[in-house]
């Protein structure tokens, strides 16, 4: 069986749990403060976040940010009507398209390998792939919370397959999506799932475990001589731990003799294009004929001579050249914090990531020795750094994302800050000719805050390592960063760095692109992070022409 989260309707034209917040935290921003929406509608800018959080944090009556509860506390605020819940579902929904990964599940039903799927998302997407893969509309048999009566003889009769809908559809006259409604997870269709895996083993995807009702559901089923038969396996995108509600699950399961891991995946569409091609020889002619119809995208040419238009340029440059191998040390130690540690106690430069294949590091190797033979170096090896791996977060790109944050800041006359994903960095003597067209096009590059003279600000760059068209990217956006924030000044802050990006239209952000990628960039040279003669060394080479786009006979 599988049980599917909103996670497998994001590339449907879905919008996820985690959509729905931002967009629930915006209206209630917009319409308590009396301000346009239009002034919070960039919903992916991180400053537009931090501004909509710390007024969410400022009202001290919602659960923080990332709880479990957080989803329906806040759309239980912003729609208190169930007729308005069901409304807004409907137009979020509506338009929304089956997905490969949705048309690969409804193939596999037809093969007979997925005889069930559990869903929490109100849409069709599942009902619709079946209907074009079986090619009829009544080959699936959907559950919702109105036939709840009829789960359990449906489930036990091996009617496959079967699509069960644990918190209804925009149809429904009974949407589960507010606490008080997930609190209760319908008591028919909870105990259908719970019998159900007693017989059947169970994939999780797309699903984050924040519903109480499910998870208890799901830890109920091991209170069995023999759940989950077939093993309970829980796919995860990303490198933060999953919730600990799914851990625990986890665990129990293992400790029930059951066969569970969390599994690492990129997505819900390449996970099925996998799980197709292990599946051998069954009738894949609907999902053929999807992957031919989509529109192809390829690498547009060189543009030369006059320029073509339409053109968009993009805040990226490639990776030309990475490192292709650092240092393998293992040893008995623990996670980074134990490695970071064990670095600092040496006082030596060495740069470290901690992998299950052990610590990995660049710099000298006498440094590298240094810092951890009282762990008991057992291998000190090369690691082969493989370009195909970089595609995802992961302990090789945070390395490569260090090594070249240190070269920059080597060679490019800047100091850096880390946040978050990004790394802030800065000039480190604004004054320095190198710098000149930057205050051209920006004016000063750094000053005080008016009213409050220790909060300092300074114009910076944040750059964080991307992957796309199958290469490693360095993406660049054009920062105001602090100095002597704190809690109290954090809003003075935001509204300096809106004033200073809110005039930048396109002609200065082309410009500002054009500086920092030019800056960084310098003539194509090597950048080495350490320049160290011995050990291992980390050098890149960064291309000379921001990532651009455009229509191909334009």
């Amino acid at each position: 069986m599988w049980l599917l989260g909103a996670g497998t309707s994001a590339t449907a034209g879905i919008p996820t749990a985690w959509d729905m917040v931002w967009e629930f935290k915006q209206q209630l921003y917009a319409s308590q403060r009396k301000v346009s929406p239009n002034l919070v509608a960039d919903l992916a800018n991180p400053a537009i976040q931090r501004l909509l959080q710390s007024y969410i944090d400022g009202a001290k009556s919602f659960p923080p940010l990332g709880d479990p509860i957080e989803y329906a506390a806040l759309f239980e605020t912003v729609y208190p009507s169930e007729q308005d819940r069901r409304t807004y579902i409907d137009a979020r929904i509506r338009g929304g398209k089956p997905s490969y990964g949705h048309l690969a599940l409804a193939t596999l039903m037809r093969a007979g390998r997925i005889p069930v799927a559990w869903t929490t998302n109100f849409d069709t997407m599942v009902a619709d792939a079946c209907a074009k893969v079986y090619g009829n509309t009544s080959a699936l048999t959907t559950i919702s919370l109105d036939g709840s009566e009829s789960a359990h003889q449906i489930v036990a009769s091996s009617r496959w397959p079967i699509e069960v809908k644990l918190h209804g559809d925009f149809r429904s006259r009974r949407l589960k999506n507010t606490g008080e409604e997930l609190r209760y997870q319908d008591e028919k269709l909870r105990s259908a799932l719970v019998e159900a895996t007693h017989r059947l083993g169970l994939i999780v995807c797309g699903y984050s475990g924040r519903d109480a009702s499910i998870m208890d559901a799901l830890t109920e089923a091991l209170d069995h001589s023999t759940p989950f038969p077939n093993g309970l396996f829980w796919l995860h995108r990303g490198v933060e731990p999953p919730l600990p509600a799914v851990a625990d699950l986890l665990v129990a399961a293992q400790r029930k003799g059951v066969e569970a891991a969390l599994v690492q995946i990129v997505s819900f569409d390449e996970v099925m294009r996998d799980l197709v091609r292990l599946a051998g020889a069954i009738d894949t002619t609907e999902l053929d004929a999807f992957e031919a119809s989509r529109k192809r995208w390829t690498s547009p040419p060189q543009p030369h001579g006059k320029p073509h238009f339409p053109v968009l340029r993009f805040n990226a440059v490639p990776l030309e050249e990475t490192p292709t191998v650092c240092r393998k040390v293992v040893c008995d130690i623990g996670g980074y914090a134990a490695i970071r540690e064990a670095v600092q106690q040496a006082g030596v430069d060495v740069l470290v990531a901690r992998t299950r294949a052990g610590v990995l590091a660049f710099g000298r190797d006498a440094d590298v020795r240094a810092a951890f033979e009282s762990y008991g170096i057992q291998e000190f090896d090369l690691h082969t750094i493989a370009l195909d791996r970089l595609y995802r977060e992961s302990g090789e790109r945070g390395l490569l994302r260090d090594a070249l944050t240190r070269a920059l800041v080597r060679c490019r006359g800047l100091t850096v800050r880390r946040k978050g994903s990004s790394d802030l960095l800065t000039p480190a003597d604004p004054h320095e000719d190198a710098w000149k067209p930057l205050a051209q096009i920006v004016g000063k590059l750094s000053g005080t805050v008016p009213g409050d003279p220790d909060l300092i600000w300074k114009e910076s760059v944040a750059t964080r390592l991307d992957w796309a068209a199958d290469r490693l990217w360095l993406l660049m956006e054009p920062k105001t960063s602090f100095e002597g924030m704190t809690d109290e000044n954090r809003s003075r802050a935001t509204d300096f760095a809106r004033e200073r990006s809110v005039r930048r239209f396109n002609r200065v952000l082309n410009d500002l692109i054009g500086f920092w990628s030019t800056h960084l960039v310098g003539d194509g040279e090597v950048l080495r992070a350490l320049a160290i003669g011995d050990g291992v060394d980390a050098v890149f080479r960064l291309g000379m022409t921001t990532a651009y786009s455009r229509r191909v006979g334009a």
